[in-house]
This record gives structure tokens, sequence and C-alpha cells, in this order.
């Protein structure tokens, strides 16, 4: 991710609706109830039944203690009153949950992304050491995790493990992964492995793009992430893996890259700045959700890239991204969102 520094099965309620659910339980599971005694447990009586006493006829007593009969022929017994039914607390618990998932858009979600900067020190490639720097703080309701270690066919070193530590956490999973210019190497090997027409140069990069979208599908499935829906491709300059001089060759790899998520059953989205997208891709327009960076800002500042004067690429502002205190900081842009569109649980 871009900083300044050296770098649909049913899905639970969101974390910050937790005390909505409890409430909703304790009223549920008060209705219905007797009323309270006055000694006894919960039901209102020692032993009794829902009525708050003991099952069958009490002779009423009288001042002196003694006890009037009460004639059978004259004085009928009350029928037992019909005993309320309370659903269980699972039952309830489905329910609401349920309830919830279903209308679970919501707006101004906080959340965090990571990737191998995050992993134990001292993994990775070479050119991309990790440094154990701070993870998601634990208000964030989602993660998206980085599926790369630098280049597009470099893997995080330590992505099943990071995937494990945000289910933990009860935190959302979402995805991202660098786009890289390939190495003449790569061309030669997959340039004619895919759909494009390799009979063109833009054609041979399209095709190495598309296997660079497999390469990472892979390290997906292999982390237990395979339900995430989406998978946001980040275009940005590459330290020691840098961009050719020519947008539209790397335009083409960023293209092939989106045809081979989207080949595989994924939605795509883009994460960039307007300035870093040019430089890069330059007007390639893929008309798809945009995440937008802000740097070590503000939170203000990342909601003011939510503006259409930070447009990428023409796509619908999702997500803005700002770092604070060495972590990457997120917030969903103004307006509902539904979570299970973007997240995986």
């Amino acid at each position: 991710m871009w900083r300044s520094r050296s770098e649909a099965r049913r899905r639970p309620a969101p974390r910050r609706l937790l005390p909505l659910l409890l409430a909703l339980l304790l009223t549920a599971c008060g209705t219905g109830a007797a009323p309270a005694g006055p000694a006894g447990g919960p039901s209102g009586g020692p032993s009794g039944g829902p009525s708050g006493g003991p099952s069958g006829d009490v002779a009423p007593s009288v001042p002196g203690g003694d006890v009037v009969g009460v004639p059978e022929a004259t004085v009928p017994a009350a029928p037992a009153p019909p005993a309320p039914t309370r659903p269980s607390l699972a039952d309830l618990a489905e329910q609401v949950a349920g309830e919830l998932s279903a209308e679970s858009v919501v707006q101004d979600v906080l959340g965090a992304d990571m990737s191998w900067p995050q992993c134990a020190p001292g993994l990775g490639i070479p050119e991309k050491r990790s440094s154990g720097q701070p993870r998601p703080v634990p208000e964030a309701e989602y993660v998206i995790l980085g599926l790369t270690n630098g280049p597009g066919v470099s893997p995080n070193p330590c992505l099943a493990e990071q995937a494990a530590w945000t289910r933990e956490r009860g935190m959302l999973l979402g995805a991202y992964a660098v786009a890289s210019y390939p190495e003449p190497r790569f061309v030669e090997q997959y340039g004619d492995d895919g759909p494009f027409d390799a009979a063109t140069p833009a054609g041979l990069l399209a095709n190495v793009g598309y296997q660079q979208a497999r390469f990472n599908l892979a390290s997906l499935r292999e982390a237990g992430m395979a339900q995430v829906p989406v998978i946001w491709i980040d275009v940005e300059p590459v330290p020691d893996f840098e961009w050719s001089s020519d947008l539209e060759a790397n335009a083409a790899v960023v293209t092939g890259l989106a045809r081979g998520y989207r080949d595989a059953g994924y939605g795509i989205g883009v994460y960039s700045t307007t300035a870093l997208w040019d430089a890069v891709v330059g007007d390639l327009a893929l008309g798809v959700p945009e995440w937008r960076a802000a740097g070590q800002t503000s939170r203000e500042e990342a909601l003011r890239r939510c503006g259409p004067e930070a447009s990428i690429q023409g796509g619908e502002p999702i997500f803005a991204q700002w770092v604070e205190a060495d972590r990457d900081m997120n917030i969903s842009c103004p307006g509902p969102i539904r979570l299970s569109d973007w997240f995986a649980a």
C-alpha cells in the first residue's frame, strides 16, 4: 500500500451491532415471563409453575391462621393458565442476527489493511523483508489483506496467519493485490498463455497480467480466503520493481489482471490516487469501484478524497485510507454500504 514512509454464508452481525443484539435478546427473553412473586427464584415461587405458585388449588387463609374450606360443588377450581412459550436463546439469537444481517447496510465503517510489513520481522523476499509493523486497531470492523510481497508474483509470507488473526477478532476479511510490471522472463514464459492476442506486444503483457491474477488467486485459496467477493488491484509505483515508461504497456498488464480476477468470478476495484494512477497507466478507465489513498494525513482528509475531485478512473468511491501511528486506517465513504458486498467472514 502507498505510504510516505519507507515503506455468503450468513455473515455474522457486525461487532458494532452487538450491543443492539444483546438488548434485543434480553427484551425478547422477558416477553411472556410471569410477574415476579414476593419470594423465591426466577419463576416467582418455590417449585411452582408459571403462575407464580404451586400448581393446583390453595385454600385462602383468614386472620388467626384458620383455613377456610372451599366447597368443591360451589367454587370450582380455576383452570391453570396456559404456560407461556419462551423461544430458546439460540433461536432468538439466530432470529435477531438474521434480521441484522439482512439489514446490514451501515455507514462510516472503520476498518484497516495489512500485508507483508505486518508479518513477523525478517520474512519475505530480500527486497521486501517484513518488519513487524503494528496490526489493525481493535475497533476495525474489517481488514483488507495484501496477497503479495511487493511484486505481483511474490506471495505475502504470512497471509494465512493474518487471515486467522483477523477472524479470531471477529473482523471481516477483504483482499488486495499489488500489480507490477513483469520481468522479461515472465513475458517469455506466460506471454502466450491467456485469452489475449499473443501476436501483439499489448496482448503478451495482458496475458502476463492474467497469470499474475491466477497466481494471487492461488495464494487466496491457500490462505482459506476464497469466499472474499472482491479483489482490489493496487496500482502504484513499486520500488525495486518499477513500471515501464510506456503507459500503454503498463495499462495492458492491469487490463489482464482485471480480466483474470473477473474470469475467476471475483468482483474488482482499484486502489490508488489520481496522481499515482495517471503516472502508471495514464488514462486507463476500468470504471470499477475505487479505494482511495490519502497517505499520512487524517480521517478528515481521507473522507475528502471520497469526493469527485479525487476520482481515480471514473469509478464509485467505496473506501478511503489514511496512515496514522504507523497503521493503515480505512473508512467507508459517505453513504450506505453493505459490508457483505465487499468482505467475507
